[in-house]
């Protein structure tokens, strides 16, 4: 009688642990789309939190340091890996986004301090929900700047 009361309070716990568990990855669970997909949802992506990722357009930052307010433009860039590498790299692919006046296209807004990466041709990733102006308010944004990078390897490859 005693091991069954110590059974069944040990599944108990352990089934609140996997509820909890579970709960918590749903509530945090956010979809990563790509521009493409993100305009074609329309009016059903309005106020859904999502991630997004595109190519920054660097002729259309802005940046109001008063107000901690960025407002830029991003380009489609594909959402699969193995796509970006068969297209020769994420550089090659964020140069082409960019270069492409027929690519799909969002404006994003973020307040906050200006991240040092935003430049031309980083990509953006960015956490938030789309406004029913059609603007995507981003709550955290993260950058990756390839070409910084690749000119750097020569460069430390020649001092060694």
């Amino acid at each position: 009688m005693q091991r069954n009361k110590f059974f069944i309070g040990g599944a108990l716990i352990l089934a609140a642990v996997v509820y909890l568990i579970a709960s918590s990855t749903q509530a945090s669970a956010e979809y990563f789309m790509t521009v493409d997909e993100l305009n074609a949802e329309g009016a059903s992506a309005i106020n859904k939190s999502v991630r997004l990722s595109g190519a920054v357009l660097g002729d259309t930052i802005q940046y109001d340091a008063s107000t901690l307010t960025l407002t830029f433009e991003v380009a489609h860039v594909p959402g699969d890996n193995a796509e970006i590498e068969a297209q020769g790299g994420l550089a090659v692919v964020l140069h082409q986004a960019v270069i492409d006046p027929s690519r799909s296209r969002v404006t994003v807004v973020y307040e906050g301090v200006m991240p040092d990466l935003l430049r031309n041709e980083a990509q953006a990733i960015m956490t938030g929900k789309l406004g029913d102006d059609g603007v995507f308010h981003a709550e955290e944004l993260l950058l990756k700047c390839p070409t910084k990078y690749e000119e750097a390897v020569p460069e430390q490859a020649a001092s060694n």
